[in-house]
């Protein structure tokens, strides 16, 4: 996969870089914005790892750039900032992640995996062609079960190839796919490597040629043999996790330790200049980026710790207008205890260390401990994904879950519980709940609620979510809100209140039999809306004439109406003054659409009686989310609550 890194800071871009490499991706790298933005623009990427803090623009700048030119590929954002404003600041500029610096580059790595999944281009865990297996995560290929050694650009032009079976593929379109600029050869090199592949699969057993020369165009896959390969051939023995490569991680930290120093020596002339009452502004600023820095990128090499005393640093700076002698000392402290840390060997290289030198440990001991890891992880039930609904419970207080699913049983409600937010994510992965109860707080994890929430409410946008807590201030309240939840619940509640609460709100917030109308003169417009609407459940109606939109609507009664706001005869202010006009419908929920985002034309649209606009080109998301919104929303003034 080809991934542009857009970062500023050399030492997390150095090691982005080899553990990117290391899953055999091309990477470009632009270290400020206007460069990142000028290569997304012109290049095919399959994802953008964009830093938030860059110079020249920003990357919610790009962002927002980026999606109101169309363009659809997954964005991962990388943020110092780990306040739930900014999170979300980034998610509606059009991100699809976000992760917080310092990182560790597993879960990374697995974030990109899976955004890659939900690209364009399916990203599958095993790539097939008759009795040939390539598995880009363990990264080995085999024909029938036989390793066949590759190097790693004939490895990328098979997995390209595979990923594309009906695509034709020029030799420059090959170079611009699977090699980084500063690294593009000639033409004829793709040739060498295409032939080489051959004849690697020949030596490997393969008899059929499976790369087809269309001559004056380029390369593609042919079609595999009719017959049926063997079941033996098609289940092949499941390969050993890949190992971390911390090689690369402690050679990248080994050339920029120097880095690290300079910029704790920054912070300590920073410390010397507040001793002698000559602090500028200037070395102040200099100061605060340089504890940026380094809590950004210290905790990806492996110093937690280090990073922490960086953020504090980083706080003293900008939150402090004047030093008194007790913050001078509390801040050279914490740059001497920082300078201390960096003396430490990093934690991302001494497990494996300790692993190398005991490589010849026996099998029984791996299972032991392997044995050990399973059973401190609680593990879904597989069989969740066919059963009935169910309502997940998030939250540690064993003995409260307990007394719910029980009660829950006897009502003919069925609830599951997950004591921590990993072992949430790993139900989520099997099956999808109606609904989620969640707490706040959960003293034995790195991450609260509110983190967790922000996560469910961007990848699951039409699945409700209650916040149960004990925790009942107005700051909480506010950001429960802001970030999608759909209920804020008190401990002290009874069982039977929450019981009602949940039953209220299954009730409420189902989208399967919603109806919506689409109303626009462009006939590829209302499929595209269409195609994208269906898999959330609704009912979708068409209607390309808007001369027949009167006819249309009473007798589809829909519960959203989506209307284009330039249309010939009829506008959508039109038809949305006829709606609001209705004592029937004057309360329907209606959306316009419209390229023209000016304040003249943002006021018509309101002054019409329009609840929202959404402007062109459309965001799948945001549609999406915008509609389920207003349908819930609709439901819950209809219903009165229990």
């Amino acid at each position: 996969m080809k991934i542009l890194l857009v970062e500023d800071d050399e030492p997390t871009a150095a090691a982005l870089l080899a553990a990117l490499k290391d899953d055999r991706h091309v990477v470009n790298i632009a270290t400020d914005g206007q460069m990142g933005l000028l290569l997304a623009e012109t290049y095919d990427y399959d994802l953008v790892l964009l830093d938030v803090l860059i110079p020249k623009l920003d990357g919610i700048s790009i962002c927002r750039q980026l999606r109101s030119q169309g363009q659809q590929m997954p964005i991962l954002l990388l943020t110092a900032k780990d306040s739930q404003t900014d999170k979300i600041l980034g998610l509606d500029a059009g991100a699809d992640d976000y992760v917080v610096k310092p990182f560790d580059l597993e879960e990374l790595r697995a974030r990109i995996r899976a955004l890659l999944r939900r690209g364009s281009t399916p990203f599958s865990s095993l790539l097939t062609w008759e009795n040939l297996r390539l598995d880009p995560v363990a990264n080995d290929v085999a024909y029938n079960n036989e390793p066949i050694a590759l190097t790693p650009k004939e490895f990328s032009i098979l997995e390209l190839l595979l990923r594309n079976p009906h695509r034709v593929f020029s030799r420059s379109a090959m170079i611009d796919r699977l090699w980084s600029m500063e690294d593009s050869p000639a033409e004829s090199a793709v040739t060498t490597h295409i032939k080489d592949l051959r004849q690697k699969l020949k030596t490997g057993g393969m008899t059929s040629d499976l790369i087809e020369t269309v001559y004056g165009l380029g390369y593609r896959l042919k079609p595999p043999p009719s017959e049926t390969p063997s079941p033996e051939n098609l289940t092949p023995s499941l390969p050993p996790a890949k190992p971390k490569n911390t090689a690369s991680i402690a050679q990248v930290i080994e050339k920029f330790r120097h880095t690290f120093l300079e910029q704790i020596e920054v912070l300590e002339q920073a410390t010397t200049a507040l001793q002698g009452g000559e602090f500028i502004p200037e070395l102040r600023e200099q100061a605060r980026q340089e504890a940026h820095k380094l809590a950004g990128s210290l905790g990806i090499f492996g110093y937690p710790s280090g990073s922490q005393l960086a953020r504090e640093a980083e706080h003293l700076l900008i939150h402090t207008e004047s030093f008194d002698p007790s913050t001078i000392h509390q801040f050279s402290e914490l740059i001497k205890a920082l300078h201390q840390e960096l003396t430490k060997p990093s934690r991302s290289v001494v497990p494996d260390a300790k692993a190398s030198s005991n490589t010849k440990a026996s099998s029984n001991t791996k299972a032991s401990s392997d044995i050990k890891t399973a059973q401190s992880v609680p593990q879904p039930s597989v069989q969740w994904a066919t059963a009935r609904s169910f309502t997940l419970v998030i939250d540690d207080d064993a003995a409260l879950t307990e007394q719910l699913e029980t009660i829950a049983a006897q009502q003919g409600l069925l609830l599951k519980s997950a004591a921590s937010p990993m072992a949430a994510r790993q139900i989520l992965a099997h099956s999808t709940p109606d609904l989620i109860l969640l707490d706040l707080s959960f003293p034995n994890s790195a991450e609260d609620g509110l983190s967790l929430l922000a996560e469910l409410t961007h990848q699951y946008p039409e699945l409700p979510v209650l916040v149960f807590t004990g925790r009942d201030g107005l700051n909480d309240r506010v950001e429960v809100s802001r970030l999608g939840g759909k209920g804020f619940l008190s401990k002290s509640m009874s069982v039977q209140q929450i019981l009602q609460t949940i039953t209220h709100t299954l009730t409420t917030y189902p989208t399967n039999e919603a109806k919506v109308l689409i109303v626009d003169d462009d006939r590829s417009v209302l499929e595209a809306l269409s195609h994208l609407l269906h898999p959330w459940g609704l009912r979708v109606t068409t209607l390309n004439d808007p001369q027949q939109f009167w006819e249309t609507f009473v007798a589809t009664e829909p519960d959203v109406v989506v209307v284009d706001l330039e249309m010939p005869r009829f506008s959508g202010i039109d038809l949305c003054q006829v709606v609001r006009h209705d004592p029937q419908w004057g309360d329907l929920p209606i959306l316009v659409v419209t390229a023209h985002t000016d304040a003249q034309s943002i006021r018509r649209v309101f002054a019409a009686g329009a609840d929202d606009f959404i402007a062109k080109p459309v965001v799948g998301p945001e549609l999406v989310t915008r509609i389920l919104s207003r349908i819930e929303r609709t439901r819950s003034r209809r219903k009165p609550f229990l």
